[in-house]
């Protein structure tokens, strides 16, 4: 086995075809057919299903895959820290819960690069879907949060999914809402004094669990309680509702503007303030790539920790 096989292995998974992938690779389709099939006699098993629309990954090709992609992956990295580089398009790739401050941390980064040798990707998604794209090496870095409640659920999933926990700052509970908001220019904001107000939340998939929820309190009775897919909805639903979500506190005006407010959330004996740990999950004893060092720098930089 040979890292140029596992080069083709990952060209043919990203294509679904032969053909395509070999000419993506320059070469001609019986050498590419030829290299996999002495792939596949090396390693027991059977990679591709080949029908007339292409071809799929079997069981055991989809579970090889994901090796495949981690070795390949390091080497790459190690090519970027100290080879000369090659012709191909690097990439690079974060998945993180809802932050605004998250994104700006990938514009900065970005802006130091020529994008047109990288092929970037910024996921904001379901706490579910971040777990498992650096689990699968569609994303190098993953952005989220523990606390006290989701601690122990959130680590037996990271430890599965063969990631660890990189920890950043701790943050007190905010209340986030519109700079038009009955409240917004309270000290702090109690549980009772929001009662009469929308609570917006994250939608986090069917069957979702507890503790995959982006905010604190996600087990308590709302009264009003209305789920949005994206920031931009969020915000919007701010405005027109006078809605809120409870956050980390941290916003980027440059990316929001400056029409919202954070308010210190107040704790009381049933509705704790549970302190939010930031943090980034990578793949476990992994090598981070150059642009993955570099975000981590953006991160703390927009955290106010560099």
């Amino acid at each position: 086995m040979t890292l140029t096989q596992l080069h083709y292995l990952l060209v043919i998974a990203e294509t679904h075809s032969f053909n395509k992938a070999a000419e993506q690779l320059y070469m001609s389709q019986p050498s590419l057919t030829s290299a996999m099939k002495e792939l596949e006699r090396e390693l027991g098993i059977t990679l591709f299903h080949r029908g007339g629309r292409g071809v799929t990954l079997t069981n055991d090709g989809a579970e090889f895959l994901l090796y495949a992609r981690q070795l390949y992956g390091q080497y790459e990295n190690i090519l970027e820290k100290y080879g000369k580089g090659g012709s191909y398009k690097k990439k690079f790739g974060v998945s993180t819960q809802h932050y605004s401050f998250a994104v700006k941390a990938f514009v900065d980064m970005a802006r130091q690069f020529d994008m047109s040798k990288y092929e970037f990707a910024i996921r904001e998604t379901m706490t579910a879907s971040v777990i498992s794209d650096v689990s699968t090496m569609k994303s190098e870095i993953g952005v989220l949060y523990l606390c006290d409640f989701n601690r122990k659920s959130m680590g037996k999933l990271l430890s599965s999914a063969g990631l660890e926990f990189h920890h950043l700052m701790d943050c007190q509970a905010y209340v986030y809402l519109w700079k038009g908001h009955p409240l917004a220019k309270e000290t702090s904001i109690s549980f009772e004094q929001l009662k009469d107000y929308p609570c917006l939340s994250f939608e986090q998939g069917d069957n979702s669990s507890f503790y995959l929820a982006e905010e604190i309190l996600s087990t308590n009775e709302y009264s009003q309680v209305i789920r949005a897919n994206d920031r931009a909805t969020m915000l919007n639903l701010m405005v027109g509702l006078n809605g809120y979500t409870l956050c980390s506190g941290i916003i980027c005006e440059e990316l929001n503007g400056s029409d919202y407010r954070t308010v210190p959330f107040e704790d009381d004996e049933q509705n704790h303030n549970s302190v939010m740990e930031i943090g980034y999950v990578t793949r476990r004893n992994s090598l981070l790539s150059r642009i993955g060092e570099l975000y981590v720098e953006e991160l703390k930089r927009c955290l106010g920790i560099a």
